[in-house]
């Protein structure tokens, strides 16, 4: 069985590749960006497994399959949000979720050698996995946020919000009135429960709104600057790793 695993954090893939040492199984490759994934599978044959993890240092190990057809099985190792998870599970031979469990490990590889007990060729539509992830399986979102001002608390309703930021270790939301609050919770927490069809992340620091964009720019470096109807504190640029899943959640 060939094993490759696709990790950008090299003390990870190192400790998975022991992991699976212990199993066994040799995974005598190990691919750290998009970039280098893409040119191993032009020159190599392609593997029986594939460990992937999600977030590379150069982008979504989604690119390398645009790039390329790879005909493999997939174990994904990864953090993303559990309901995405959950959703492409089905369409996947199984996901670690970090850090990776050994008795979890052992299972999803036992899952491997089940389904794929001879050395076959396996295609995984990654087009319905890409979408599962941006759009993660129907759940109740939050309607509204309870803010504090002064001694008293005001609910704002999703809708009246044109983007969600973060700046100097705060989580602010801003309204399409022009007012901004503060939250008692990270973008990271914020992600789970906003309604993904309405607020995509561009960059580390803003959620936005897509009722809220009133203008798109191109901007350096291949990314995108946005224009809200009413923010205007920060600059509002799509990081150049997300352009391409913000188009696909434009549309």
């Amino acid at each position: 069985m060939r094993v490759i695993i696709i990790e950008d954090e090299k003390p990870s893939a190192r400790r998975l590749q022991r992991m699976l040492q212990a199993l066994d199984i040799k995974a005598e490759t190990l691919l750290h960006s998009v970039e280098e994934s893409v040119e191993w599978f032009k020159t190599n044959e392609h593997p029986d497994l594939i460990f992937l993890d999600i977030q590379l240092s150069d982008g979504l190990s989604f690119e390398i399959f645009d790039a390329v057809e790879v005909q493999s099985a997939i174990i994904f190792t990864t953090a993303y949000d559990e309901y995405a998870l959950q959703a492409f599970k089905l369409n996947s031979i199984d996901y670690l979720l970090k850090p990776i469990d050994v008795d979890d490990l052992e299972t999803a590889v036992a899952k491997f050698k089940t389904r794929l007990p001879k050395k076959q060729n396996v295609t995984l539509d990654f087009n319905d996995i890409k979408k599962l992830l941006i759009n993660p399986i129907e759940r109740d979102y939050k309607k509204r946020f309870s803010v504090k001002v002064g001694q008293h608390l005001k609910l704002v309703n999703i809708d009246d919000i044109e983007c969600f930021y973060s700046q100097n270790k705060g989580t602010y939301l801003f309204t399409n009135e022009g007012r901004n609050y503060l939250l008692d919770m990270s973008l990271d927490q914020l992600e789970q429960e906003l309604e993904p069809q309405t607020f995509f992340r561009i960059n580390r620091k803003f959620f936005v709104n897509i009722q809220a964009i009133k203008d798109m720019i191109s901007y350096t470096n291949s990314r995108l600057q946005i224009k809200l109807k009413t923010y205007g504190e920060q600059e509002v640029v799509v990081a150049r790793e997300r352009v391409k899943d913000f188009k696909s959640w434009l549309e």
